[in-house]
């Protein structure tokens, strides 16, 4: 089976259309059991799209460094998050609209390719929600990479502040490493309490405290 390859096809279509300012949006970060949410804004110059673009996860660490520094130069970028907090109250999916309706709104577009199956409610433009997206379309695998860097990085910083849980290597994602440590070292801050490994440990350290 051959795999589809990431082509300019939806943003030239939705041009074609009539759409003045199309570009490709991704979120990274449901999955960890810490950290803010993460989503990226892409608007492509057709005629400067870097070479090798395709969905963030297939790429190395290295390679998507490389490539993000090349959209910065080439491309416009809006990057925005939702908080920890706003994962709890809302929950992730809706807190992962969130931060792609808040980079939707500060980049300015008219026209949105999502990734996923759900254009969020709040868009403020026109949308169309493609399934895999960042393996089929351009915008959205630079969208992948732009949020994937960004969030990493954050992840980085915030392993700094809480060393012991590897978050420099795990980006906060439930490894065996992880676990343990919110085990052995308990939940902090930026855990997110509505996710059921951290909310398990904050339950049982609340049934033992005399």
């Amino acid at each position: 089976m051959v795999k589809p390859t990431a082509d300019f096809s939806h943003e030239a279509a939705a041009l074609a259309q009539g759409a003045a300012f199309v570009v490709g949006v991704d979120e990274v970060g449901r999955g960890p059991l810490c950290g803010p949410v993460t989503a990226a804004a892409v608007r492509l110059d057709p005629m400067r799209i870097p070479a090798g673009l395709a969905d963030s996860k297939t790429l190395s660490p290295l390679r998507r460094e490389m490539l993000f520094a090349q959209l910065q130069r080439v491309a416009q970028i809006s990057i925005a998050h939702a908080t920890v907090e706003e994962i709890d109250s809302l929950n992730i999916l809706r807190a992962s609209h969130l931060a792609m309706e808040r980079a939707v709104a500060a980049i300015g577009a008219d026209f949105a390719l999502i990734d996923g199956n759900m254009i969020p409610r709040n868009l403020g433009c026109q949308g169309l929600a493609l399934v895999k997206g960042d393996a089929v379309c351009l915008s959205i695998a630079a969208a992948s990479i732009c949020a994937k860097v960004t969030r990493d990085r954050i992840m980085v910083d915030l392993a700094q502040q809480y060393p012991g849980y590897g978050w420099e290597v795990n980006a906060g994602y439930p490894t065996k490493a992880h676990l343990a440590a919110l085990l052995n070292l308990g939940a902090t801050p930026v855990h997110r309490r509505s996710f059921k490994p951290v909310h398990k440990i904050l339950y049982q350290e609340k049934s033992i405290t005399p």
